[in-house]
């Protein structure tokens, strides 16, 4: 976890903590995603349109935050 302490005008100093990190790349033929998170470590996720891509990352994400315990 990460302290953040921003200016004064921001409002309070928050907490923030990694929820995941996500990676789109496009390849000669295809679309890649590489997402890593905690409770789900890394995986990928291949496609011939973007829109395929981001669609299985969107449902995978959404899937593992909902099932995943309140902080």
């Amino acid at each position: 976890m990460a302290f953040l302490g921003p200016p004064a005008r921001w409002g309070p100093a928050i907490m923030e903590e990694f929820i995941c990190g996500v990676e789109f790349l496009r390849g000669p033929a295809e679309f890649f995603a590489r997402v890593s998170s905690e409770a789900g470590g890394v995986r990928e996720y291949r496609g011939p349109h973007a829109s395929t891509v981001i669609d299985q990352v969107i449902n995978d994400l959404q899937e593992e935050f909902e099932s995943a315990p309140a902080a």
